[in-house]
């Protein structure tokens, strides 16, 4: 069986063969300065892993400094996009994303603007008190683009964003450089840079990825990731460059601990998974100590500390963003023959480069088949 695959604007699946079209579309998310064209090994190992009920897209919306514009533009674009999918592919029924670094909150914007709550299901499944370590990825109901969400997995982004000690490892940790980071990003990356690194809007607003991680005015963040039925972060331990191990696995710095050095189930460089169970809590909060320490942040000369404000925001972030169940995939690439390529093997962005990371795509292959066809299981 092959699956269906399209890149930008041209979708093969029209109104003419809905009764035999794909029921699943599976959306490619690219990262920062990048194209659809860095999704080509992975298109091609899951058109042979999935069968012919997946429709995969890979986006054009955002390609290269269209990447500069902020999240949240970029999240509207990718939004518009795939709604354009869903109105030419008439026999649609359920909707999956992948997305790589930046990608990922580009994607996590545009589910919010694409949900729509489902009062049929909503309120129970994803409860805290009913999850267990198998059900803790359930939904809690709800639309996106109009179809059942299933998967939302996300390869090396930055959740947390890239403000704080090794966020952003090609700085070394390095404290000074940390610090100067921050003002000049705006600079080499737009909005999209200030965002990341969260001295985006005024003092007394929360920066776009604390609003990102509830439901608020701006979308029913939340809500729209809890309305799908697996959500998983791939995160590579070391060597990746551009995202840190902590940003990319929704972590503290206390819950990082060693990776284990054998791979799993026979999956080249996957060193671990876990399944996380809902924290519940009130979600993140902006304190009028947080709006202080924004200030000082934002006032700061490009020498002076402000670990207080990152320090908090991650802490209101995670607490948000572990409201919901998480599947957490740990990625070493520590033996591979070229480590530092990390961020870029953990996608096989061009497969004789980055071919380290053809068994992180072989295990989202298999999750996403796994999914389905529990999806598809009957019901006795």
């Amino acid at each position: 069986m092959s699956t269906t695959t399209t890149q930008g604007n041209s979708i093969a699946i029209t109104t003419s063969n809905i009764n035999n079209g794909p029921q699943h579309l599976l959306v490619l998310v690219h990262g920062i300065m990048s194209s659809s064209s860095d999704w080509t090994y992975t298109e091609a190992e899951l058109t042979r892993h999935l069968g012919k009920n997946f429709l995969i897209y890979a986006s054009s919306s955002n390609t290269y400094t269209k990447t500069f514009s902020g999240i949240d533009e970029a999240g509207k674009r990718l939004a518009d996009e795939v709604m354009q999918v869903v109105k030419k592919t008439k026999s649609l029924k359920r909707i999956s994303f992948l997305a790589h670094s930046l990608g990922g909150l580009f994607a996590r914007y545009a589910v919010a603007v694409l949900y729509s709550p489902d009062t049929c299901t909503s309120g129970h499944l994803g409860d805290p008190a009913n999850c267990t370590m198998e059900n803790a990825h359930r939904s809690k109901g709800g639309l996106i683009a109009g179809l059942e969400p299933i998967n939302f997995i996300t390869l090396a982004t930055p959740h947390l964003g890239v403000r704080g000690k090794n966020q952003l490892p090609f700085l070394f940790g390095v404290t000074i450089l940390e610090r100067i980071a921050a003002p000049v990003a705006s600079l080499f990356v737009g909005r999209t840079g200030s965002q990341l690194f969260l001295t985006d809007g005024k003092p007394n607003k929360p920066p776009l990825l604390l609003r990102m991680a509830s439901d608020c005015e701006d979308g029913k963040f939340i809500s729209a990731l809890g309305a799908f039925g697996f959500r998983t972060v791939y995160a590579n331990v070391s060597y990746d460059h551009m995202v840190g191990w902590r940003t990319s696995s929704i972590r503290r710095e206390t819950e990082l601990g060693k990776p284990p050095s054998q791979f799993v189930d026979g999956y080249k460089h996957i060193v671990d998974v876990k399944y996380c169970n809902p924290v519940p809590s009130d979600g993140s909060q902006f304190t009028p100590q947080a709006m202080k320490a924004k200030e000082t942040a934002q006032n700061a000369s490009y020498t002076e500390n402000t670990v207080e404000y990152h320090q908090i925001m991650e802490e209101e972030m995670i607490r948000g963003l572990q409201q919901l169940g998480w599947k957490k995939v740990d990625v070493s690439f520590r033996s591979a023959t070229l480590p530092f390529f990390a961020h870029y093997n953990i996608h096989v962005k061009n497969e004789r480069l980055h071919n380290a990371g053809v068994g992180v795509i072989a295990h989202v292959a298999d999750s996403l088949r796994q999914s389905e066809a529990t999806k598809l299981a009957p019901s006795f």
